[in-house]
C-alpha cells in the first residue's frame, strides 16, 4: 500500500533524493523493485465493500479450478458413485465451516489469514505458520504447473508425436512466474470469466455423460476396495480439500462489507463450487469406467481423452490463472511478515519463482496427491482449530490494534511466542498423522485433529485463566488504527506551542 496525502489517495510528491525519487530515476531494476512494492497488497487491515454476490462470485471462481475436479476423479472406483457424491457434500459442509468461521475472522478485523495467526501464536509465532503456508502454497504450484505441462504435452503428442512433460511443466511454470509478477491484477480479473466457462464446460460433461448412461449405470458401478478408499478416507480429502482453500479465506473475506455478506457469500460459492467440481469429476471418472476404460485418477490425459481438446484448453486456463495466483500469494505472505518493509517483493518472487520452477519437474508428485493433502491437513487443521478457539473463545470475537505491531503489546507473549499454541499445534499434527498412518479411526482423521487441538488450547487457556472476562467491544481493525492515529496526532504540540507535561514550565 502506498502512503498519501490527507486520505485522498493521491500520492505525495517525493523530495528530490527520497526513496521514491530514486525509484523514479534509477536503474530499471530499481524502478520495477519500487513499483512492485507500491503495488503489492499492505500489511494493515482493509475496510471490504463487497456485498454477499459479489464475494459468492469470488469463491465461486476461486474453487471452480481443474485441480478440485481432479480430485473427485481418485475416488471412484474405489467406493461407489454415490458414496462419493455423499462424503463430498458431506466433507464440504463439514471443512466449509472451518473455511467460513476463518473468513469470517478476516471480515471482523480486515486482516489476512496468515496476520491473524499472530493473536494466537504471537507476532513472531506465526512466522511459523506463514513458513508453512509457503511449504504449501508451492506444493499447489507444483501440481499446478505439471497438471498444465501434462496437458500440454498430451496435445502436442497427439498432434506431433513430440512428448515432454517436464519441459512443458518448466515452461508453464516459467510463464505463471512472469504473470505472477507482473500480470497478477490481470489474471484476477479474467479468473470469474474463466469460471463461467468453466460451468459451461461442465453442463456440456454432465449432459454427454448422462446422455450416454443413465444415472442407474453410474450408481451401479461396483466398489473396488483394492484401490484403497473407503468412504472415511474420501470425507477426509474432501475436508483437506477445504482446509487447503481456509489459508485464504480471511484474504477474499475481508472484502466483505458486513459479516452476513462474507459468511452467506464464501458457505454459498465454496459449497456449491466444490461439490460441482468434484461430483463432476467422479462423474467423469465414472464414464470412462463405463466406457470400457481404465480408471486412473488425478490424470488430466484420461478425462481430456474422452471428452476432447476444449477440455484440455480449459484445464490448461484454468491451472495457469489459479496457479499465478497461488504464487503471488505465496510472494505476498513472505514480503507482509512483519508491518516495517524489510523484505522487497521483487528479490522474493524471484527466489520462490525459482524454486517453483525447479519442483515442477517433480512429477512424482502427481502420484502422491493424497499425501499432499494428508500433510496439509497435518499441518493446517491444528491451525486453524487453535485461532477459532483463540478468537471466538478466547478472545470473545475481539482482537486489538496490537495485533499490527512488530513487536510488545498483547501478543508478544514469551519474546513474540505463545508457547502454548505452538505446543498445540503440535500435539495436534502428531495426532492426524497417527490417525491417518498407524491408527485407524472409524471418523477418519480431519474431525479427531480438530476436535483435541482445540479442546485442548481452549482447556489449557480456561485452566490458565487466559480467557477474556465480559463482553469486549469488537471493533473493525481499521477503526482501531485510525483512533490510534488520531491521538498521536492530537498529542503532537502545535508549531509555536510549548510542550505541555512533565517537563513543562520547567
Amino acid at each position: 500500500m502506498t502512503s498519501s496525502a490527507s486520505g485522498t489517495g493521491r500520492l505525495t510528491a517525493s523530495a528530490p533524493g527520497t526513496a521514491s525519487d530514486t525509484g523514479a530515476r534509477g536503474s530499471a531494476w530499481t524502478r520495477l523493485n519500487h513499483r512492485l512494492d507500491g503495488n503489492s497488497e499492505g500489511y494493515g487491515p482493509l475496510r471490504g465493500t463487497l456485498g454477499t454476490g459479489r464475494i459468492g462470485m469470488i469463491w465461486l471462481a476461486a474453487n471452480l479450478v481443474v485441480t478440485t475436479l481432479l480430485t473427485g476423479t481418485l475416488f471412484v472406483p474405489g467406493v461407489t458413485w454415490l458414496t462419493a457424491v455423499g462424503m463430498i457434500i458431506l466433507g464440504t459442509v463439514i471443512g466449509g465451516t472451518v473455511l467460513v468461521l476463518i473468513g469470517n475472522i478476516g471480515t471482523r478485523t480486515g486482516l489476512p489469514t496468515m496476520s491473524l495467526t499472530k493473536g494466537a501464536f504471537g507476532l513472531r509465532g506465526s512466522f511459523v505458520a506463514v513458513a508453512a503456508n509457503v511449504v504449501i502454497l508451492m506444493g499447489w504450484s507444483w501440481v499446478q504447473a505439471m497438471l498444465a505441462g501434462v496437458t500440454v504435452d498430451f496435445l502436442v503428442q497427439r498432434a506431433t508425436g513430440f512428448s515432454n512433460p517436464i519441459l512443458f511443466s518448466v515452461l508453464c511454470q516459467l510463464l505463471v512466474v512472469a504473470l505472477a509478477i507482473f500480470g497478477h491484477k490481470g489474471i484476477a480479473r479474467v479468473e470469474p470469466w474463466l469460471a463461467l466457462v468453466i460451468l459451461a464446460i461442465m453442463g456440456y460433461i454432465f449432459t454427454v455423460s448422462f446422455s450416454t448412461f443413465p444415472l442407474a449405470d453410474f450408481t451401479a458401478i461396483p466398489a473396488d476396495p483394492s484401490a484403497g478408499w473407503s468412504a472415511i478416507t474420501v470425507l477426509d480429502v474432501v475436508i483437506a480439500t477445504a482446509i487447503s482453500w481456509t489459508v485464504l479465506s480471511a484474504e477474499f473475506n475481508r472484502l466483505a462489507r458486513t459479516q452476513t455478506a462474507g459468511v452467506v457469500g464464501s458457505a454459498t460459492g465454496y459449497l456449491l463450487s466444490t461439490v460441482l467440481a468434484m461430483v463432476l469429476g467422479a462423474t467423469a471418472i465414472g464414464y470412462v469406467v463405463l466406457d470400457g476404460g481404465e480408471a486412473v485418477g488425478f490424470e488430466p490425459a484420461v478425462i481430456v481423452g474422452i471428452f476432447g481438446a476444449p477440455l484440455a484448453v480449459v484445464i490448461f486456463l484454468s491451472v495457469m490463472a489459479t496457479n499465478t495466483m497461488v504464487v503471488y500469494g505465496m510472494v505476498s505472505s513472505v514480503v507482509n511478515m512483519v508491518p516495517s518493509r524489510k523484505i522487497r517483493f521483487l528479490p522474493t518472487a524471484l527466489i520462490l519463482g525459482a524454486v517453483s520452477i525447479l519442483g515442477s519437474t517433480w512429477l512424482g508428485l502427481l502420484d502422491s496427491f493424497t499425501s499432499f493433502l494428508t500433510v496439509i491437513g497435518s499441518l493446517f487443521i491444528p491451525v486453524f482449530a487453535v485461532m477459532i478457539a483463540d478468537y471466538y473463545l478466547v478472545n470473545k470475537a475481539s482482537y486489538d490494534s496490537d495485533i499490527l505491531r512488530a513487536r510488545g503489546g498483547r501478543y508478544w507473549f514469551r519474546s513474540g511466542f505463545n508457547i502454548p499454541a505452538l505446543v498445540t499445534w503440535l500435539l495436534g499434527a502428531a495426532v492426524s498423522l497417527l490417525l491417518t498412518y498407524a491408527v485407524t479411526s472409524p471418523v477418519g482423521a480431519t474431525i479427531p485433529t480438530f476436535v483435541v487441538s482445540f479442546a485442548v488450547y481452549a482447556g489449557w487457556c480456561a485452566a490458565a485463566g487466559k480467557t477474556v472476562s465480559g463482553r469486549p467491544v469488537s471493533r473493525h481493525l481499521s477503526d482501531t488504527q485510525n483512533d490510534d492515529q488520531n491521538d498521536a496526532r492530537k498529542a503532537e504540540p502545535n508549531p509555536g506551542e510549548p510542550a505541555t507535561g512533565a517537563h513543562s514550565g520547567s
